[in-house]
């Protein structure tokens, strides 16, 4: 199940050259009996793949505020307290939103020809109320427009979209792709990234390719304000039913939320897949009329406003006090089973917690799992835990101090190929040093970072506050191709091998975290980072929508 890897070469020799430079610290000392009865536990017994099929195909999807994401999260601390686990738990956090699921949704062309198209709902958006038969037409909104523009120009096509189905935007070329992104990660590329003396950010993958949304231009609409101006707009003119492109290759679509999270304020809405709504636009260019049958039945929990995080614990024993953490989020979109994003980061934290609770293994210091709500709504689930129990550097909490560290798996299916913590180049030392026995599994290095800000994945909350957030780095596979946010993330697209093997990195990772005589470096209060400035806010578009109380529990 483990075999052997290649040395990656020249390139790390190299780097192992330069790692020594850093290493007069003195060696980290490693439990190597401790490591080899670890790898046989994750071979030979594991759990991961029967963990991830009741997340994925008994809970999922597992929106942010669904029964479904409340049930998989009694689910795991049921199934950690059956392994042994001392105790477990859900912890409230303040969602604000009403819960949604969609129960089931059809769409078909009636006319010029006969067909079932492919979809997805948006989000937080109504179902259609019974089955809508109507007329298409589309919308292609300006570019950039201003406030007075957009107006205008939807004054003027009140009457050719009233009572129809329409179809927004221009669509979206899709070429053929001629240059397929590499499944594994290059060895020079990691050889350089984890760098001890002088690291360079990854080339692809979430962590080069996430990044905030470009400034608003003065004086125009942004993406959300023009939305929210189309749907005000749609829903006084009666249209039942909005589609979007999807705008992917080979049926991929990635479905989102209206950001308004009121049904109120936005019309059903459909994204269809690329191909679909490439069709009914060309059919409707040639001027040929288009008839659609949409049914979509959609469901609202207003007991979703409190949503939660699960938590469960290994208890230390003389540094008990002291806690030391893993985890990934269990909420996901919608338009799948969310197996690489995230079931597989879930079940690796807690297959890795499981292998040393199975070895009654007896860490000094407390480990904790920590399974989070609303990442993929903005890190809340994890931001609303670090708030409450820690505080930040500059207002701390009596549990910042006797916190020890907190590994995140947010990424894929791919296997583990390096680390990064927020903390001073010690810090990373110490990890290069405990990943290292594991080289031939994949892992090549450690690496230290002084950014605060957070964003993309649950680790960056701790490094926010100015705690040891460590993120991990992992080949990509399929994953920002293909599987991330979209309908195709399904159990089928893990790769097991891939994953039992970062189950067995990070078992002895947390296990040498928790074993240490000291916690892991922190920068000292004078050397501390400065947290970034919040973010200036956008105004909402005015709305012709009257203002409404959030939408009913319907169909």
């Amino acid at each position: 199940m483990f075999p052997a890897v290649s040395r990656l070469g020249a390139t790390v020799v190299a780097f192992t050259s330069a790692a020594a430079v850093l290493m007069a610290a003195g060696p980290e000392p490693i439990d190597h009996a401790v490591n080899a009865r670890i790898r046989a536990e994750a071979r030979d017994r594991s759990q991961i793949m029967k963990t991830l099929h009741v997340l994925t195909d008994v809970y999922g999807p597992r929106l942010t505020g669904s029964p479904n994401h409340k049930a998989a999260a009694e689910w795991t601390i049921a199934e950690m307290k059956r392994w042994g686990f001392d105790r477990g738990f859900l912890e409230e956090w303040d969602f604000g939103h009403p819960g949604w699921l969609n129960e089931r949704l059809s769409v078909h062309v009636t006319a010029p020809v006969k067909d079932t198209l492919v979809g997805e709902a948006l989000a937080w958006t109504n179902g259609t109320d019974g089955p809508v038969h109507a007329a298409a037409v589309q919308l292609v909104i300006p570019e950039r427009p201003t406030e007075a523009s957009l107006k205008t120009f939807l004054d003027g096509k009140a009457a050719a979209v009233a009572g129809k189905i329409v179809l927004v935007g221009a669509g979206t070329p899709v070429p053929v792709n001629f240059s397929k992104s590499d499944l594994r990660r290059n060895a020079d590329d990691l050889a350089a990234t984890f760098d001890p003396v002088n690291p360079r950010p990854p080339q692809f993958g979430p962590a080069a390719s996430r990044g905030g949304p470009a400034a608003p231009e003065p004086g125009r609409l942004t993406a959300r304000q023009v939305t929210e101006q189309v749907d005000a707009f749609l829903l006084a003119n009666k249209v039942p039913v909005r589609i979007n492109d999807g705008g992917r290759d080979h049926g991929q679509i990635r479905a989102f939320n209206n950001a308004t999270y009121d049904g109120a304020k936005a019309p059903p809405t459909i994204i269809l897949r690329n191909e679909d709504f490439g069709r009914l636009a060309r059919l409707l260019a040639d001027g040929r009329p288009v008839e659609l049958d949409v049914d979509v039945v959609n469901r609202w929990y207003p007991e979703g406003r409190t949503s939660y995080n699960a938590i469960a614990e290994i208890a230390g024993t003389d540094k008990a006090q002291e806690v030391v953490m893993l985890g990934g989020h269990l909420d996901s979109w919608h338009a799948a089973t969310g197996a690489t994003d995230n079931a597989i980061g879930v079940a690796v934290m807690m297959e890795a917690a499981r292998i040393l609770k199975a070895l009654d293994l007896k860490p000094r210091r407390t480990i904790r799992v920590a399974l989070w709500g609303g990442e993929e709504q903005g890190l809340l689930g994890s931001k609303a835990y670090v708030a409450r129990h820690f505080g930040t550097a500059e207002a701390p909490t009596p549990e910042f101090a006797t916190f020890g560290g907190y590994l995140n798996v947010d990424s894929g299916t791919g296997r583990i190929r390096g680390a990064t913590v927020f903390g001073p180049t010690e810090a990373a030392r110490i990890l290069r040093e405990i990943v290292a026995p594991f080289e031939d599994l994949g892992m090549v290095g450690a690496t230290a970072t002084k950014s605060r800000r957070s964003g993309g994945t649950d680790s960056t909350s701790f490094n926010a506050a100015g705690l040891p957030g460590i993120g991990l780095l992992q080949d990509p596979i399929e994953y920002q191709s293909y599987t991330w946010h979209t309908n195709l993330d399904t159990y089928e697209r893990i790769v097991e091998a891939d994953v039992k093997k970062s189950a067995a990195v990070i078992a002895s990772a947390i296990y040498h975290l928790a074993m240490r005589e000291e916690m892991l470096p922190r920068f000292p209060a004078a050397e501390m980072p400065e947290a970034p400035a919040a973010p200036a806010q956008v105004r909402p578009a005015p709305s012709a929508a009257p203002q409404t109380t959030p939408a009913p529990v319907r169909r």
